[in-house]
């Protein structure tokens, strides 16, 4: 008898250890939130929504919103993955809700139609504009080039070279115009809908050779933009977010901002909200002047002073970048707006410090 318990205690002792050693090689293992170790698993809630064409009133200017499922995914990173850089960890939980996001990136026949309708000569007419009705939409000073850079509109090609203060102005404008609510996601919506339920590097997989199916990049792009929706979408029907431009993201970007979340819990929503200053904000997906590291579904990159670098004017433009011809944005709707998001609008006016931190 006793010799049996000591052979059923070793087994035991034994499978104890192998579930140790094994949950600890995982790479993606987190906190079952009933206090045992297992590998997380993103969950896709049933899509009860659907997509839409938006005409934007009294134009014929169309885009198309497709629709995002709520759920949950594991964001950043893992340790191991290949180009990986220490801002995509550690990895953590995060919970999304639903929202449709634009089919493609904004292209410049939506966004003239804002330059066109609330454009302004100089600044003292937004401030004129703001005193009159402190919930007045401004625009755009005049750029002081060709505000594509010479990368041209037709195709039609992705918007570029805008400032985030920028696109938050033209997201309200949109939105008065519509009556619905669009606004930059949030980071974690948009790694949320890039991954697209995938875990591995890019939304196609982990090899990079394939980068040349779904994205513009350094290698295939001739240094140039292209037009969207030339390349395969991800598995939920979006293209380019991999490569071509670079997408904006509500966000402030912090590069150890990871690091303020459980890991042993999801976290709801989470978003950094944007501030006074300027710098530094989100931008995800790549570009067409990047190589494939930077092009997967974890990496981020934040805005610096050197996107405006050649700007002339003093103060500096808070509309334009003329340093920055890798970046532009895709908007999105929710489905129900989260409560600290309600209203949210810019607070970036020419008076605003280039960063909280004095010290960059």
């Amino acid at each position: 008898m006793s010799g049996r318990f000591h052979i059923c205690s070793l087994t035991a002792l034994v499978a104890v250890a192998l579930f140790v050693v094994m949950s600890i090689s995982n790479s993606r293992v987190c906190y079952d939130f009933l206090g045992n170790d297992t590998p997380f698993q993103p969950k896709i809630d049933k899509l009860e929504h659907k997509n839409y064409v938006e005409t934007i009133p009294s134009t014929e200017v169309k885009f198309e919103m497709i629709a995002i499922p709520g759920g949950t995914f594991l964001m950043g990173s893992p340790a191991k993955e290949a180009g990986r850089a220490d801002d995509e960890g550690p990895q953590h939980p995060v919970q999304i809700r639903p929202f449709w996001m634009e089919k493609t990136e904004t292209t410049w026949d939506e966004y003239d139609l804002y330059l066109k309708e609330k454009g302004v000569e100089s600044p003292e007419e937004n401030e004129k504009r703001v005193k009159a009705d402190a919930d007045a939409v401004t625009g755009p000073t005049k750029p002081y080039a060709d505000e594509t850079f010479g990368h041209g509109r037709e195709g039609p090609r992705p918007v570029l070279c805008i400032t985030h203060h920028a696109v938050m102005e033209y997201c309200r404008w949109l939105s008065a115009k519509t009556g619905k609510t669009y606004r930059l996601p949030t980071e974690a919506e948009w790694e949320y809908a890039c991954r697209a339920g995938t875990t591995t590097a890019y939304s196609f997989g982990d090899d990079p050779q394939k980068l040349d199916e779904y994205a513009w990049y350094s290698k295939n792009a001739e240094d140039d933009t292209h037009p969207v929706a030339q390349k395969k979408p991800n598995p939920w029907g979006l293209f380019d977010m991999h490569g071509n431009v670079a997408e904006w993201c509500l966000d402030v970007y912090q590069k150890d901002y990871y690091s303020t979340f459980p890991a042993d819990k999801l976290s709801l929503w989470p978003v950094k909200l944007p501030t006074k200053a300027r710098f530094s904000h989100v931008a995800r997906g790549g570009a067409w002047t990047d190589d494939a590291p930077k092009l997967r579904s974890a990496a981020r990159l934040g805005s610096n002073k050197d996107w405006i670098k050649r700007d002339p004017q003093r103060p500096q433009s808070i509309w334009w970048l003329t340093d920055a011809e890798f970046v532009g944005f895709r908007i999105i709707r929710p489905v129900e707006e989260q409560d600290n998001l309600k209203g949210l609008r810019s607070p970036v006016t020419r008076e605003s410090p280039d960063y909280d931190n004095p010290k960059k």
